[in-house]
């Protein structure tokens, strides 16, 4: 095996953003295999979905040792999600392979990238206005989940989305998963949330792995490359996640994929830079009218404005949380740091 030391900081660097952030890596692997290393699309695809099965485990045992994960759930996610997953890969090698099926999965991964791109943004919103805090500052309270009915159905179908997107594209559909159970489930605890979410992804991302190990074009040289950098990055990051702006590299990563999206589905680069500069001075608005809206409410009513670290009020949704490393067990908010 040789090592390609271009392929393994990448891999550093995606990994190092992952355990910064909470974000799954596809949406940042992909792009980044396609536009810096000119990796064919079926090649990343195939590549990344099997470096992040290798990496998916590590958050999900955290919150089952912790009792985090909601069981039922994940278990009609995974009806859904797991042959879907499998589906897409075949999907796949149905499709004309050579310069038509890289233009056709170039257009399916950025349109993927736009919607993780809207998840990430819808996340950000909610945990800003429901919890009154600007960015959604503060750390989560660590709870155990309660009793909640679950709807199979919708629940079911929710994971044969996502399953599809990942079998596809590789673009990991966290966010959307994230943002749709916080919507159909608003007394799902936070950090069950997370928990919840991390846990599905395992079979979710295996059945995609072998299907695209039997109909894909897995490259071992370049998985081993990107693992040898990936994984001490996502460990690096983990470690470091609680002095890290988190939610400023959030922001600044849903300007990239746009941008990236984009830049896939063949938008020129004039349309690419006005969209992402716009995406910023939106970003900056939106923020500035949050803080002032809390600042508002603070003045008027100090005690309808949770301070850090506290619980939000009754009946508001919880933030979503993921573990700080170093060994503390204590949670914090995933979009932004202390």
């Amino acid at each position: 095996m040789s090592l390609d030391l271009p392929l393994a900081l990448g891999g550093l660097v995606v990994g190092t953003v992952v355990g910064l952030t909470g974000m799954g890596g596809g949406a940042l692997m992909t792009p980044m295999l396609v536009f810096l290393f000119n990796v064919n699309p079926l090649t990343a695809i195939s590549s990344d979905i099997v470096v992040s099965l290798l990496m998916k485990p590590v958050g999900a045992a955290v919150h089952l040792r912790a009792g985090t994960v909601n069981l039922q759930l994940v278990k009609w996610l995974c009806v859904g999600s797991v042959p879907a997953a499998f589906a897409g890969a075949w999907l796949i090698s149905l499709m004309p392979h050579g310069e038509q099926l890289d233009l056709i999965l170039r257009q399916i991964l950025g349109s993927a990238l736009l919607v993780s791109t809207g998840g990430l943004v819808i996340r950000a919103s909610l945990q800003m206005w429901r919890n009154r805090l600007p960015m959604g500052e503060g750390p989560a309270p660590f709870t155990r989940p309660g009793p909640m009915v679950v709807r199979p159905i919708p629940t079911l179908v929710l994971g044969g989305v996502a399953g599809l997107m990942v079998g596809l594209t590789s673009v990991g559909a966290g966010s959307i998963v994230v943002v749709t159970l916080l919507l159909m489930y608003p007394r799902l605890k936070a950090s069950s949330l997370v928990g919840t979410d991390l846990a599905q992804a395992i079979p979710l991302v295996a059945a995609a792995a072998v299907g695209h190990l039997l109909f894909g074009a897995f490259s071992f040289a370049v998985a081993s490359s990107l693992l040898i950098g990936a994984v001490p990055g996502a460990w690096l990051g983990a470690h470091i996640s609680s002095r890290a702006p988190g939610g400023l590299i959030r922001r600044v990563l849903a300007v990239l994929l746009l941008a990236s999206g984009l830049k896939l589905l063949g938008a020129p680069d004039a349309v690419v830079l006005g969209a992402a500069a716009g995406a910023v001075v939106f970003a900056f608005v939106a923020w500035e009218l949050i803080r002032n809206r809390v600042r508002r409410a603070a003045a008027e009513d100090p005690a309808a404005v949770p301070a850090p670290g506290a619980t939000p009020p009754s009946g508001t949704p919880p933030r979503a949380a993921v573990p700080v490393a170093a060994g503390d067990g204590r949670y914090r908010d995933p979009d932004v740091g202390p």
